[in-house]
């Protein structure tokens, strides 16, 4: 059964070409939705044969939604343009039986890279994301930040992996980390959620011990350590700028 493909994108130039080729493997029909990127993101993918929609952000699970529209196929491969699909991983999809009604999407382990390195601990892996799914049966949640496809009839596999250059250096660790602690703490305040002053310390906390001790962060050495620590960052910092939304509103 045929594949196709389904990148967003802003600004992706340096990841867009190699993320499209790995899915050319497995994919026949690439559909990329850019959020109205500055770069050579739309050329590049256009030049390797992609569907480019262009569409002023929508919010992660509303932007990949729009795109499922376009995809030709019934499957569909949801990949981040800083992901790629390794070749173990390429020739899993393609003995998948697709046909089979017991599942609708399917889990892959995901290898995520720092400092051109494999790292094992503090949660990052195995990672297991939900990345391959029958569109007329599931889609994704609607959130702003940090989506996931909506199923009940998951299948995961354990062979290959989605590999994923998630940072290339602590700076942009925290500057991820910032921008997504910052549109969930809106996500949530438009939604009504309420929060006390000593939730951000808690939850703070409890992230940082919780990778660092219980996802063994403390066996990953200065990286282990730095992304147990950016872990409970980012909850304190969402729980925190909500707190902040719900005192003073928004001052934007």
């Amino acid at each position: 059964m045929k594949i196709s493909g389904l990148i967003i994108t802003l600004n992706e130039e340096k990841n867009i070409e190699k993320c499209i080729q790995s899915m050319l493997l497995v994919c026949d029909d690439i559909v990329v939705v850019d959020s109205l990127s500055s770069d050579r993101t739309k050329e590049i993918s256009e030049n390797l044969g992609a569907l480019v929609i262009s569409q002023k952000y929508l919010g992660d699970g509303p932007q990949r939604s729009h795109g499922l529209s376009y995809c030709k196929h019934r499957w569909v491969l949801n990949l981040d343009a800083d992901e790629r699909v390794d070749a173990d991983l390429a020739e899993t999809i393609k003995s998948i039986n697709l046909n089979d009604i017991e599942f609708d999407s399917y889990e892959f382990r995901r290898k995520n890279m720092l400092h051109s390195k494999w790292i094992k601990t503090s949660g990052w892996y195995p990672d297991y994301i939900r990345r391959l799914f029958d569109k007329t049966q599931v889609d994704f949640s609607p959130l702003w930040t940090h989506t996931r496809i909506q199923s009940n009839k998951v299948k995961k596999i354990k062979s290959g992996h989605v590999v994923h250059y998630t940072s290339e250096n602590y700076q942009e660790i925290i500057s991820i980390t910032n921008q997504y602690s910052s549109r969930r703490a809106e996500e949530w305040h438009s939604n009504g959620k309420k929060v006390l002053i000593i939730e951000p310390f808690l939850h703070g906390i409890t992230a940082f011990l919780k990778a660092y001790l219980i996802k063994r962060g403390f066996m990953g050495g200065i990286d282990g350590f730095n992304i147990s620590l950016f872990k409970g960052l980012g909850s304190y910092l969402k729980y925190m700028k909500l707190y902040e939304l719900q005192k003073f509103g928004n001052n934007k």
